[in-house]
């Protein structure tokens, strides 16, 4: 089997391409206030909120924390996200993007992994609460890990989301309110079922993102919760190409 050297190397510039774009995103969260603003504003409310309740269970668990993070995402991730595409639109600076060598997808990547690793970036101070819990008493690591595993999936599916809603609109706050009425509406599925059919009651859990994650978060990683991150963030990925061809037709 020959190695076609044309073919790899074109391979190789594509992820060469997302890797440019997504250091650029990432440089320009932290060389404009965006970065600073998120992770002070998501470790205050986190932090408040869960120290407030740590002594009051009296129990060496960062369960509260796990509890906590995925509404404070509601709000923190279409921030961090409103602004990846529906900036470049009404900039004019979109047009620019696509007049070089680069294809949709390398651009949603790009933007994506940059917001996904901001998030991940904001996460890496909570380790505090681990080590503090570590110093107080026994704790479970299983639950721990697949805490952080299922919060990292969380956030990977709402910055897409939050991508999504951006790609739709010209307009920051507009993709900001999309992309917070989407997130919350895949947040609440699995705490709606009672008004639901019986009939529609499995489905409709299943697509709701708290149900999978609540499941890794007791520290067993089911390949079902798997499938539903990667279908989620494929297919979420997806659509923001789309949506961004659409400018084309």
């Amino acid at each position: 089997m020959k190695l076609n050297i044309k073919e790899l190397s074109m391979h190789l510039s594509k992820f060469s391409n997302v890797g440019t774009i997504f250091k650029k995103e990432l440089r320009s969260y932290f060389n404009s206030a965006v970065a600073y603003v998120v992770i002070v504003v998501f470790l205050a409310i986190v932090g408040w909120m869960y120290t407030s309740s740590m002594f009051l269970i009296n129990v060496a668990s960062l369960r509260m924390m796990f509890e906590l993070v995925p509404l404070v995402f509601l709000f923190v991730v279409p921030a961090v996200t409103m602004r990846l595409l529906a900036e470049e639109k009404k900039a004019g600076t979109i047009e620019l993007l696509t007049t070089k060598p680069l294809h949709d997808w390398e651009i949603i990547a790009g933007k994506f992994l940059a917001a996904w690793a901001l998030i991940g970036i904001a996460l890496l101070p909570t380790l505090i609460y681990y080590i503090t819990i570590v110093f107080l008493g026994d704790i479970d690591n299983g639950p721990v890990i697949g805490g952080y595993v299922g919060l990292l999936l969380m956030a990977g599916v709402y910055v897409a989301i939050g991508l999504l809603a951006s790609s739709l609109t010209e307009n920051q706050i507009v993709a900001f309110i999309i992309g917070l009425l989407l997130m919350f509406a895949f947040y609440m599925m699995d705490k709606v079922l009672i008004f639901v059919p019986d009939f529609m009651t499995s489905v409709v859990e299943y697509l709701g993102i708290d149900f999978h994650f609540s499941n890794i978060a007791r520290g067993v990683i089911d390949s079902r919760d798997i499938v539903y991150f990667g279908s989620m963030l494929g297919f979420t990925l997806y659509l923001s190409v789309v949506s961004l061809e659409k400018r084309k037709w």
